[in-house]
């Protein structure tokens, strides 16, 4: 990963949290007192089941509303004009009734293109995507991976400023999955600010640029994933690499 992405020093915060807590039955499931993602990413939230992992992706989206407490995107709090720059693809994809390559057009009449514009840009990402071969057929035939693929290319046919991936693998074959990897990898290339929740700290290790490691809906640790996998500062990282139980 730190071939492909310098990994340059933090500059002024893209994504911010703040004060964030979000309660339900008298406990808490998140709690983050300040969260600054402010590098070029690929941004790996990790984390055991139940840290709050999802939660949090879900409300730098703006999906979730929290108690209290602020997400602000480029210094601005989150509004409508902000979660119009942003696209997330979730664990399971979920695909239009209608071709993989309408699919993809049901993305880009919204931004107003031409036809002729749109097929251009259809047959690029097919391409990209590898599934080329596959434009007419019906999006919801894929295969696991190939749906996976399909959800990611249709999330950056919107050409957003950030793309959110919860757990886009966790499913799927080590062929499949380095496919979607390369694909991530290459919009992180292009400029897309990614965030990415994974299990996987192989994937973790391959393209972090920074790792948040969640535990108990807090943050236990954020740093640059070559400190963060060489010298975990925190007992909870230090435990969750070494394959203990972190509750």
């Amino acid at each position: 990963m730190r071939d492909l992405l310098a990994d340059e020093a933090f500059g002024q915060p893209l994504i911010e949290a703040s004060g964030l807590r979000i309660g339900r039955n008298g406990g808490t499931l998140l709690d983050i007192a300040h969260l600054a993602l402010d590098g070029p990413g690929p941004t790996v939230i990790l984390g055991p089941n139940g840290a709050g992992k999802s939660l949090l992706l879900r409300c730098l989206h703006g999906l979730i509303t929290p108690d209290c407490g602020v997400v602000r995107q480029g210094g601005v709090p989150l509004n409508a004009a902000a979660r119009s720059r942003q696209a997330m693809v979730f664990q399971k994809p979920v695909l239009l009734r209608r071709s993989v390559a309408a699919n993809l057009d049901f993305v880009l009449k919204r931004q107003k293109l031409t036809r002729r514009d749109r097929k251009a840009r259809i047959a690029t990402l097919l391409d990209e995507g590898g599934l080329a071969g596959k434009a007419r057929q019906p999006a919801r035939s894929l295969s696991g991976g190939e749906a996976q693929r399909l959800a990611i290319l249709r999330a950056l046919a919107r050409v957003p400023d950030i793309l959110f991936l919860d757990e886009p693998t966790s499913a799927l074959d080590p062929s499949a999955t380095q496919r979607i990897e390369a694909m991530v990898l290459m919009a992180a290339r292009r400029g897309t600010r990614i965030v990415m929740v994974t299990h996987d700290i192989g994937q973790a290790r391959r393209m972090g640029h920074d790792i948040v490691l969640m535990q108990t809906g807090q943050v236990a640790e954020h740093a640059l994933a070559r400190d963060f996998f060489d010298a975990p500062q925190s007992q909870a990282a230090r435990r969750f690499l070494a394959g203990a139980l972190v509750l």
